[in-house]
């Protein structure tokens, strides 16, 4: 057998309906379109909602320097987020930690902007963890073992 052979299973596939193509095709003249009407004219415009005011002129404008007129996704800045629970198993005791040497141990992939440290997880280990944020309940188990928290 070859690639040339494979045909599709009896009945697989259907011939597109030509309409407009004559009388003698069964679907000239009207081409399925009905009688009158707007659909059976040319066509409508995308976005036309039947008379009424479109989406487009319903919604505000959005103009000026606030933060909704301008598209803060060029300004976002990308946090990784690593839990205490995920350094408790990577790490000795006294190790200092930094978004550097996470990336290296491959606990943080990818470009970042900063760290957050997160509190889910125990943390039995002291450890000097730097990073650019820390949540409350982080930071109170990690300074609870005798670890310091330092905001780059």
């Amino acid at each position: 057998m070859h690639l040339g052979d494979l045909r599709p299973a009896q009945g697989e596939k259907k011939r597109r309906k030509r309409v407009g193509r004559g009388m003698g095709s069964g679907h000239g003249k009207t081409a399925t379109r009905g009688m009158k009407g707007q659909k059976a004219r040319s066509s409508i415009r995308p976005g036309f909602e039947g008379g009424q005011t479109p989406l487009y002129r319903r919604l505000r404008k959005r103009r000026g320097i606030g933060k909704s007129a301008r598209n803060l996704g060029i300004f976002r800045r990308n946090y990784a987020e690593v839990n205490v629970g995920r350094l408790e198993d990577r790490f000795d005791a006294g190790a200092v930690v930094t978004p550097e040497l996470l990336q290296q141990h491959g606990i943080v992939r990818g470009s970042i902007d900063g760290l957050r440290v997160l509190g889910q997880g125990q943390l039995t280990k002291s450890l000097t963890i730097r990073a650019h944020h820390f949540s409350a309940s982080a930071r109170a188990k990690i300074e609870a073992v005798g670890g310091t928290a330092e905001v780059i």
